[in-house]
């Protein structure tokens, strides 16, 4: 079930709410209703996975059981080799038959493989858990306490990837202000639904006419190769932020703060500060369940840069089974190396540093570098991925539509004497998606998150502690819009019109970009 669908903003979302409130003073009731609330919410899609992730449950249940009484390494390696295995087998076991495939030229191993829906999520959960019994850190649940925060709704499919020490205490003792709760919680569902179907889904053509198109990318010039590439990175933004905000405001009703997933992250000034902010909940598992087992930066600056790029290796083979994303991760990867080598070589710029124009570089320069590793995340295979990069940077020229060209008068003559010259493309289109692409950059940079927007009403777990909050990175390189809400007329209205908007698009039902991962 979506979280942008009449069935579950109609139907399942406010069923739960309030039998779970009737159910509020019955503690054992209330795990029971909102377990089987998160099992409808995940068979809803197909049930025949539902059974896969009962089992999951049940394993990671009885292997933590056993890790907590009786620490061993050797369960716990094989407690997680399992739950790696499950993972390897259904994402990446056509991926690598298809590899000998090309390579060999040998049979294929596996034929077409499912993916089961939120694979990925619910198995990083339990190996964290697995690591924590191991370690003495996880107390004992309940059967249905663990089931339900493996598989409770609002970040079940797509995360938040929440930590049972976060989630748990809450289970236990939820915040009980349920006027509160709805208030806080429906606004941040209404901006996360705003941004997902207004913003996501309305950017979302431009990138797919680059992506989506062989004879769009084939031969593509500067200026349709950037356009593509920058309207898919707004989209995967607004669309994944947009998710994320949904289920900590529908989480939020219930009386849950789940953990921030993003922070303005176009905003960073480097690399690792853009891993900071973007997918935070990944971030930090693949930080303190990766890296730092690697060795982190214990072994010296050579080690350190190999944990580096092993980490952000497997980070985008998690992302898919395909070359595309592991060349995106060894992007990623190399832009750390390269940042920590710069950072070491010129740290006697300190006051330099500090200044606006370099600043403001930094953030161009990492989004530039953040937008060429999108163009293989996005893109179909390598061949599509490598000519739209090299559209980026300019290999096929520099045009723009004739139709404009016509309406410029000595301008276009300018402009042809420098090289830009003209194509058949659409002028509608070209200057429909600039005015798109200039829109959503000004909420990017302008605009403050949804989580600053609410920062008064502790809108995230992060909020709710003086300590988690201080650790929280600032507002980023820009200006910041002070818009703060209230819980006033004018916000009622300026929401409720927010939130009619999402909804009367929701006939043109669209997947969040985050399922297939």
């Amino acid at each position: 079930m979506l979280f942008n669908s009449y069935e579950f903003i109609f139907l399942l979302l406010p069923m739960a709410f309030v039998v779970g409130q009737l159910l509020a003073g019955n503690y054992r009731a209330r795990v029971g209703w909102l377990l089987a609330c998160s099992l409808f919410f995940y068979a809803w899609w197909n049930p025949i996975y539902l059974p896969l992730l009962l089992g999951t449950i049940l394993f990671n249940f009885v292997v933590g059981a056993r890790l907590r009484v009786r620490p061993s390494r050797w369960m716990l390696a094989a407690g997680v080799t399992a739950n790696l295995s499950l993972i390897a087998y259904f994402k990446y076991a056509e991926f690598f038959s298809n590899t000998l495939v090309d390579l060999l030229d040998t049979p294929p191993l596996f034929g077409h493989v499912a993916l089961p829906l939120a694979i990925s999520f619910f198995t990083f959960q339990q190996i964290a858990y697995l690591a924590d019994c191991y370690s003495g850190l996880a107390p004992e649940y309940r059967p249905s306490e663990y089931a339900l925060f493996v598989s409770f709704f609002p970040q079940l499919i797509a995360g938040p990837i929440v930590h049972h020490s976060e989630v748990m205490p809450q289970l236990r003792s939820p915040e009980r202000d349920w006027c509160r709760n709805l208030s806080v919680g429906g606004t941040i569902f209404a901006l996360g639904l705003f941004k997902k179907t207004v913003l996501a889904d309305g950017v979302a053509p431009y990138a797919n006419a680059l992506f989506d198109d062989p004879q769009a990318w084939a031969s593509v010039s500067f200026l349709p190769a950037w356009i593509g590439v920058l309207a898919y990175a707004l989209q995967i933004y607004f669309d994944f932020s947009g998710y994320s905000d949904m289920a900590i405001g529908a989480a939020r009703m219930f009386g849950i703060k789940l953990p921030l997933n993003f922070f303005a992250p176009y905003r960073s000034e480097t690399i690792s500060e853009f891993w900071r902010r973007w997918h935070m909940t990944l971030s930090h598992f693949l930080r303190d369940y990766l890296y730092i087992p690697l060795g982190g930066n214990r072994f010296g600056t050579l080690g350190r840069y190999r944990n580096l790029m092993i980490t952000m290796l497997l980070g985008g083979l998690w992302h898919g089974a395909g070359w595309t994303f592991v060349l995106w991760g060894a992007l990623h990867g190399s832009y750390l190396i390269i940042q920590h080598g710069w950072s070491h070589a010129t740290s006697w710029l300190e006051y330099p540093k500090k200044h606006c124009l370099y600043r403001l570089g930094a953030c161009v320069l990492t989004f530039i570098a953040v937008d060429i590793a999108w163009a293989y995340f996005r893109a179909s295979s390598l061949a599509s991925a490598n000519q739209i990069v090299l559209g980026m940077l300019g290999y096929n020229g520099v045009s723009y539509p004739s139709a404009i060209a016509l309406r410029m008068g000595k301008g276009a003559e300018w402009l042809s004497q420098i090289g830009i010259g003209v194509d058949g493309s659409s002028g509608t289109q070209f200057v429909s998606s600039l005015l798109w692409l200039a829109g959503l950059s000004a909420i990017v940079w302008l605009m403050p998150t949804t989580q600053q927007f609410m920062r008064n009403f502790e809108p995230a777990w992060e909020y709710t502690d003086a300590t988690r909050r201080s650790k929280l990175p600032d507002r980023g390189f820009g200006v910041t819009l002070p818009l703060v809400w209230t819980p006033s007329l004018f916000w009622s209205l300026a929401i409720s019109f927010i939130a009619v908007a999402g909804i009367l698009t929701l006939p043109e039902l669209s997947e969040f970009l985050y399922f297939q991962f």
